[in-house]
């Protein structure tokens, strides 16, 4: 049990460690810190001391390491001392060598400090940390921002840094001090409304608290769902308004709102009301300010779902009644024969009235099929249209009910060139408002400028009073403006202010305050392409794509080029591309004869590793009564990560479901599972195998979607057909590179991968740093090149229909130019446009550096075809000059295309290994909330790392011993031995979490490879090493 302390807890034993543990030499880092530039050589000479002299020469190199000042034994430092007086006084010995005095070392500090022109972090530096402290904590509160930034800062004034402690209770004060300073002022400024809706919240009714209702989220888009969170948004409102206010006036950013916010989902209403007051009522605020933004998205992502639902409704059923019209014809031709027949029958009297000759004509053909017969026979096309509006009039009690309150609910705006929608917008929000009917309206107050002319035809219909007089048919209008306002919503067009993932697109990018200092952010960025002068760029790009056009070209028609596949006559060539095998076993035999491993024994010995553990820090900052149970947290992990959950663990692992609840609640969130997964992820990067695994001696990384079914619905929980049957799902999108999966995320099967592809990579909090990266098509879109490039990864997607894509490539001059090129561009680039529109493409590439808002979000309004500006039109002019490079690239090298599918296919089997791993339940998610599912899928990747560690571990000692005896052969087979293997994983049976008493020998495990029966045994079906 550990003491209560006031002291926040920021780092774990190994960061400190890292930032205050003494340095531990290899001989090149010897080579390196001893190295003396002439000054230190000089104070060193000037020193008539041998072991004063060796002891200047022993800190300057700890101090150039660390920045840091160490005490040590004798013991300590004796390799390090052998080194120095070998180096520079040769003939002396360690034991000649005497510990300095204090005085005489705090000589040798002093002049260390001058030669790195470094400074003590005294009074004055202390005061100026401290109100650095306090600025940085108005940013963000989390206690491990302010500590990176005040090390940051101490750096950049070369002042050597104070002790941990004095460093937490920094950083302590500041965040103290910084909740103090908001919650005296939101005292100051809150209204008697305010305090009395915030009081409210802890209160309770017959059955549940205000609270406990509101933080509930709506699982997914049925009617009492969504009224429910209409609801919620009209509570929270007056709270919202007044936040918006006081957070601005506050300087209250938004980082630290969402940490405040979190705080009420992690308490209980129990301890809230025990709580200060003023204390409460931030968090609460906070909180209703956050909930109101994200309801506003819910709502509108629920207005968008349900018009598209509807949407698809009718254009399902008017493929039906087209078809079924068809067959009517069809069936009935015979008898529209027999009709006109009529007209040449002899034996009817010229006086017969015709009235009786219609009526002969009815009995053959029914009067309601004379229209279908008529139109086919004059081949005039079914209007499938029409059907479709007027199924509309079938619909409109259902999306009245379902879509008006949506409608009312949310705050509309737009631009200056939507006004006309937007004023349709409000003029039926406010009759709505009024509780008014379209049909009490006189039809000629409707906005119809906003009607497109082609729709006339579908939203006029005759009136009933005169049927040659054409009016507006309500219902129809009323469906017209919502399907609009979507593609608005989804252009960016039209915009909810109030939200976070459709307010406008302006309000996404870095405000105009920051960008007056942009040089100073360019600099800061330190990224190539942002700083050049664009029309440097732009000539890189036309020298590279002229040259490959010629090489291209040139190389297909000398027949170089073995792997491109022509067809057809001279002048109507056509051509494909032919794709080298790139294969890489999943569950490779090398791991086959292995002694089986319980995962719990083999996530023990991973902690034990990597230190993966450090990174489950509590939820609170401060006062945390006790240490995390380490057997607890691991049983957490597998519950969650396999999809057993926490009540199916307790019962077979012998730990209280109530302590398991209460460690994940504590421990398990997104943010640890992330560092713990950093912590394996960095370690497998450091073991001599893992560079086996580049592709073209290149970090090359892959990202994909694979599909989960979800037991629970929730609000990104969709259907697909295609791949759930009758049941919803999502999509967890992981970031694979080298076989590791760094960097993960759980979206709705309705959201494009591409928007994510650059949110992985930047997110990517890892050391594992890709140089290249590569998709399927649904990672594609127009903007992924130029922005992947700009912060310096290359993009390397797969299209499914190469030919046909590599047909848009552009050039520099136009296509008549290239004269018979068989590859050849389709237009001139708009470079006018680029060197334009330059200073706002700068503004929005430099934007997506930002944590403010996601870079998904700024992506998916970036990748809008709806929406066209001439500063979008610029960027994805650029995209296409970066897209047309690669398509070059792409068709000319075979081992380009070779290593892309490599990529794609470790990704693959990552997705098979994910789901061997999450195999309880079907793979099936079972929880409640979009939070707990990427919890549980953090979980899975934590476990899938451990394995891949493990695995990679064993690889490396067995590839340390291969390369030491120079048995290349070995070596070759070895780079195509995937650590994506779990044949010897037990992950089923009972679980033990105790820390094993058995101590797992990994050389002993390596060994069993040195044995040729044993290591012929286990290359069966590896194949033979291709060359490289």
């Amino acid at each position: 049990m550990a003491l209560e302390s006031h002291r926040l807890s920021i780092l774990n034993d190994d960061e400190i460690e890292d930032l205050y543990g003494m340095p531990r030499f290899t001989d090149e880092d010897r080579h390196l810190y001893f190295d003396l530039s002439p000054a230190e050589k000089a104070a060193a000479g000037a020193i008539r001391t041998a072991s004063v002299a060796a002891h200047l020469i022993l800190e300057l190199g700890y101090f150039k390491a660390k920045r840091q000042f160490f005490s040590f034994e004798p013991a300590d430092i004796e390799e390090d001392l052998c080194f120095l007086l070998n180096t520079y006084f040769p003939g002396r010995d360690v034991g000649d060598i005497k510990m300095p005095s204090r005085p005489t070392r705090g000589g040798l500090q002093k002049t260390i400090l001058e030669l790195c022109d470094y400074r003590l972090c005294g009074t004055d530096a202390k005061a100026e940390v401290d109100t650095k402290a306090q600025r940085f904590a108005m940013l963000s509160t989390e206690p491990i921002f302010i500590l990176r930034e005040i090390l940051q800062q101490l750096e950049i004034n070369r002042v050597v840094a104070p002790s941990y402690s004095s460093l937490q209770d920094v950083v302590g004060k500041a965040v103290s001090g910084e909740r103090t300073r908001i919650t005296e002022l939101l005292s100051d400024a809150m209204t008697p409304e305010v305090r009395q809706r915030l009081t409210t919240l802890l209160e309770a009714d017959e059955q549940i608290y205000t609270i406990s209702a509101l933080k509930r989220e709506a699982k997914d888009f049925t009617y009492g769902e969504l009224r429910r969170e209409v609801s919620r948004r009209e509570f929270f409102e007056p709270l919202h308004d007044f936040a918006v206010t006081f957070l601005v006036s506050a300087g209250l950013s938004q980082e630290s709102s969402k940490y405040y916010a979190s705080m009420v989902k992690f308490y209980t209403v129990y301890k809230l009301q025990r709580m200060q007051r003023p204390t409460v009522q931030l968090f609460l605020l906070c909180f209703a300010y956050q909930r109101f933004r994200q309801v506003n998205d819910n709502l509108t992502d629920a207005f968008i779902h349900l018009v598209n639902q509807y949407e698809k409704q009718a254009k399902a059923q008017s493929e039906t009644a087209m078809q079924k019209a068809l067959e009517d014809a069809l069936k009935n031709i015979q008898a529209a024969g027999q009709v006109l027949g009529l007209f040449v029958d002899e034996s009817i009297a010229p006086e017969v009235p015709f009235s009786e000759i219609k009526d002969k004509a009815f009995s053959l053909l029914d009067r309601e099929q004379f229209p279908i017969v008529s139109d086919y026979m004059r081949r005039i096309a079914f209007d499938k249209s029409a059907f479709e509006w007027a199924y509309y009039g079938t619909l409109s009690r259902t999306f009245k009910q379902n879509l008006r309150h949506l409608f009312v609910t949310l705050d509309f705006a737009g631009r200056i060139e939507n006004a006309p929608l937007v004023h349709a917008v409000h003029f039926l929000q406010d009759l709505f408002r009024r509780d008014k009917s379209p049909r009490q309206i006189d039809p000629a107050l409707f906005p119809v400028d906003v009607i497109p002319k082609h729709l006339h035809r579908y939203i006029y219909v005759p009136s009933e009073e005169d049927r040659r007089r054409k009016v507006i048919e309500p219902d129809r209008f009323e469906f017209l403006l919502y399907r609009m306002l979507r593609n608005a919503l989804e252009a960016g067009d039209v915009f909810v202010q109030e939200s976070t993932e459709y307010r406008r697109f302006e309000d996404d990018l870095i405000n105009d305050e920051k960008w007056k200092n942009r040089d100073g952010i360019l600099s800061d960025l330190n990224l190539r392409l942002l700083s050049a002068p664009i029309e440097d760029t732009l000539a890189e790009l036309e020298e590279s794509i002229e040259s490959l056009l010629q090489r291209v070209n040139q190389r297909i028609d000398d027949g170089e080029n073995k792997h491109i596949k022509l067809k057809g006559k001279p002048e109507k060539r056509r051509w494909n591309l032919l794709y080298p095998p790139s294969d890489e076993p999943v569950n490779s035999p090398f791991f086959s004869q292995l002694p089986g491993i319980g995962i719990a024994d083999l996530l023990w010995f991973v902690a034990g590793e990597t230190s993966f553990l450090g990174g489950f820090t509590h939820v609170l900052d401060r006062y945390v009564k006790h240490d995390p149970d380490p057997k607890e947290i691991l049983a957490c992990v597998v519950a969650m990560g396999t999809n057993m959950g926490l009540g199916k663990m307790s019962e077979v692992s012998g730990l209280s479901h109530s302590s398991l609840m209460s460690t994940s609640r504590n421990f398990l969130r997104p943010e640890t599972l992330r560092a713990a997964n950093d912590a394996i992820t960095n370690a497998i990067a450091k073991l001599p195998a893992f560079h086996l695994y580049d592709i073209q001696d290149a970090m090359h990384s892959s990202s994909d979607g694979q599909r989960m079914e979800t037991q629970i619905d929730t609000l990104n929980a969709r259907h697909s057909p295609k791949y759930f049957g009758l049941q919803k799902g999502v999509s967890s999108i992981t970031l694979v590179a080298n076989h590791v999966p760094v960097n993960a995320k759980v979206i709705g099967t309705h959201e494009h991968e591409s928007h994510y592809v650059f949110d992985l990579l930047y997110n990517n909090t890892s050391d594992i740093r890709p140089e290249r990266h590569s998709t399927d098509t649904h990672g594609t879109n127009q903007v992924n090149f130029i922005i992947l490039r700009t912060f310096n990864h290359e993009f390397a997607p797969r299209y499914k229909n190469f030919p046909k894509k590599a047909a848009s490539i552009i050039g520099f001059q136009q296509p008549n130019q290239y004269g018979d090129m068989l590859i050849k561009p389709c237009r001139r680039v708009y470079d006018d446009l680029i060197i334009k529109e330059w200073p706002n493409i700068q503004r929005i590439l430099v934007s997506l550096a930002q944590k403010d808002v996601s870079q998904a979000t700024i992506v998916r309004k970036l990748s809008s075809y709806t929406r066209q500006n001439s500063t979008k039109r610029a960027l994805w002019e650029l995209d296409n000059l970066c897209f047309t490079e690669y398509v070059l690239k792409y068709i000319d090298d075979p081992n380009v295309r070779q290593g892309i599918q490599k990529a794609l296919n470790r990704g693959e089997a990552y997705h098979r290994f994910r789901r061997a791993v999450a195999f309880v339940n079907g793979g099936k998610f079972r929880v409640k909330t979009e939070d707990e599912q990427h919890v549980w899928n953090e979980c899975s990747r934590l476990i899938a790392n451990a394995v891949v560690y493990y695995n990679t571990l064993i690889l490396s000692r067995v590839y340390e011993r291969k390369l030491a005896s120079g048995d290349e052969q070995a070596i070759e087979l070895m780079r195509r031995i995937s650590p994506i293997a779990w044949q010897h994983i037990n992950l089923f049976g009972t679980f033990e979490f105790s820390p094993s008493t058995s101590i797992l020998d990994i050389d002993a495990l390596a060994s069993l490879y040195f044995d040729p029966t044993f290591w012929l045994n286990t290359l069966k079906d590896q194949g033979e090493a291709p060359p490289r």
